[in-house]
């Protein structure tokens, strides 16, 4: 049934694509930011939902304004008298529960957590999610929380700690913490796209107006969010944590986000895939030890 919608899916572009080539790519980009269901996904994932409830319930939510909508928040106080606060951003198709472990973890180790739904993701509003509102949902959060001491993210939510604190979309300064913490983080969103326009099979016309989609709502060109890139220009001491068999984001991105300098530090974790790997006890205790280390305080 899949193969299907998407044969539906490159019909329709290819067809539109001829005819009206820049209309397509911004239809692709809409497409693109369009968000999955909230709903869980089967009886698995609908029994981790329910089981993470109480949990939730002892956070503190908060739904902060953003121009596209709000953003929901959750402040997770320290199990002992706070050091200073972490944000914590999850994946795409993810929301705050899918982080517990990770919450709990540096809760214990005596620090104030608190987490965000991105737009289109858990409490928050919105069917849409692109850079420039991940960039501003963040900016909210460290407004009403910050400075934070460390941000950390997984996956799409790497790329966005990432981008915020290099100050990559117009119209929000750098917010720089003293650590960042990128989990299963892509390095680069060009690729990304790449691989969604030949999903789509879009002609190339149609793919440059897919690709100019990030430059009308970041300011930037597609061409300057790659991550090493970004990480190289910053010295904000990182770690890269990775599985070499995830197979949604290749070990090829860790690789170059861990060459962007001195600063950053890579742990592989063998054997943990994409989503088991915020679970993974070495994990918890590697970044919690990293949230300990000594550093220079960066916070902006």
């Amino acid at each position: 049934m899949a193969s299907f919608i998407h044969k539906v899916i490159r019909l329709g572009f290819d067809i539109t694509g001829r005819v009206a080539p820049e209309t397509t790519g911004r239809a692709a980009f809409r497409l693109f930011s369009t968000t999955p269901s909230r709903r869980p996904s089967g009886e698995k994932a609908r029994r981790a939902l329910e089981m993470a409830r109480p949990v939730m319930a002892g956070a503190k939510k908060t739904v902060l304004r953003t121009r596209d909508g709000s953003v929901a928040t959750w402040f997770f106080a320290s199990a002992s008298q706070p050091r200073e606060t972490v944000l914590v951003v999850h994946g795409w198709g993810a929301r705050t529960e899918h982080m517990l472990d990770i919450i709990a973890a540096l809760q214990r180790s005596g620090r104030n957590v608190v987490a965000l739904d991105l737009p289109g993701h858990g409490a928050s509003s919105g069917r849409r999610l692109q850079m420039a509102m991940a960039v501003e949902a963040v900016d909210a959060a460290w407004r009403q929380y910050g400075p934070f001491s460390m941000m950390l993210g997984h996956s799409f939510g790497g790329a966005v700690i990432l981008n915020a604190a290099a100050g990559s979309v117009c119209g929000h300064v750098p917010r720089h913490p003293h650590k960042l913490v990128l989990i299963s983080t892509p390095n680069a969103l060009p690729k990304v796209f790449e691989w969604f326009a030949d999903w789509l099979g879009l002609n190339n016309r149609s793919r440059l107006a897919l690709y100019d989609g990030v430059r009308k709502v970041t300011g930037r060109p597609l061409s300057e969010f790659v991550g090493a890139e970004q990480l190289a220009g910053m010295t904000i001491p990182t770690i890269v944590i990775h599985a070499p068999d995830d197979k949604e984001v290749r070990a090829d991105s860790a690789r170059a986000l861990a060459a962007a300098g001195p600063h950053v530090d890579v742990l592989w974790a063998d054997g943990y895939g994409h989503r088991r790997i915020l679970k993974a006890p070495e994990v918890l205790e590697s970044l919690v030890a990293f949230a300990d280390r000594p550093g220079e305080a960066r916070a902006a």
